[in-house]
């Protein structure tokens, strides 16, 4: 079947559902939005049971809010790296630092909404590691490459045919940024860049963020740049 890639805003989240083969999800956006994506998934012309992995790129709230009521809706496995699941199971709500000016007030700012968020938690079925886990046997031709820098646990979904889910490995979006390029809040900034470098080698072509449009890797190739030089 041919690749369809259909985005679903959760909140302030994009979040995408990856369709081939077979069909699986990709982050579960903001508390609460489980009525919008069951909405989204009926005008795609998609089953909810039909999509049978749920994989979430890192721990933070606006990305497992809603994982449970997504799980609860498909039945899916849900998957996560090691360093990053217990936050989802706990219910626990961290944040990166800032690694700007702005991201650094952002992230002050943010503080002080915390308290007024809730998790849902629930278990995570598939706790990954280090290593790639590949998609093929859930239908989709790409694997789960592990990307540390935004959190230890960050994840990206790389296809075969280029295009790369890299959760906030990259931004998009006011008020994060006004152009698209590196994130502005990570627990290893370095890590980052090594991350990217990765995804560059292992042939990258087109970035979905989370948090905006997708965009060519060439402007994430001329960000690394700039922090080489």
């Amino acid at each position: 079947m041919p690749l369809r890639i259909h985005s679903i805003a959760l909140g302030f989240d994009q979040c995408y559902v990856v369709q081939s083969d077979g069909i699986i999800a990709i982050d579960a956006g903001a508390p609460g939005k489980g009525r919008k994506f069951a909405k989204e998934l009926k005008t795609a012309g998609i089953k909810p049971e039909d999509i049978k992995l749920i994989l979430i790129t890192h721990g933070h709230w606006d990305h497992v809010g809603s994982a449970r009521e997504i799980r609860e809706l498909t039945g899916a496995a849900i998957a996560m790296h090691d360093c990053d699941a217990h936050w989802l199971e706990e219910s626990l709500k961290p944040l990166s630092p800032g690694i700007t000016p702005w991201g650094r007030l952002f992230t002050s700012v943010m503080k002080r909404f915390m308290p007024l968020i809730h998790i849902p938690g629930t278990d995570v079925d598939l706790r990954l590691g280090d290593e790639d886990f590949p998609l093929y046997e859930f239908g989709i031709p790409g694997s789960v490459i592990h990307t540390p820098g935004h959190t230890y646990g960050s994840m990206s979904v790389m296809l075969d045919s280029g295009e790369v889910f890299v959760g906030d490995l990259a931004m998009n979006k006011f008020p994060l940024r006004l152009t698209p390029g590196l994130p502005i809040f990570a627990i290893d900034e370095s890590k980052v860049m090594d991350s990217w470098r990765l995804l560059l080698d292992r042939g990258a072509r087109t970035v979905y963020p989370a948090h905006g449009k997708p965009f060519s890797v060439e402007i994430m190739r001329k960000a690394l740049s700039k922090t080489e030089t």
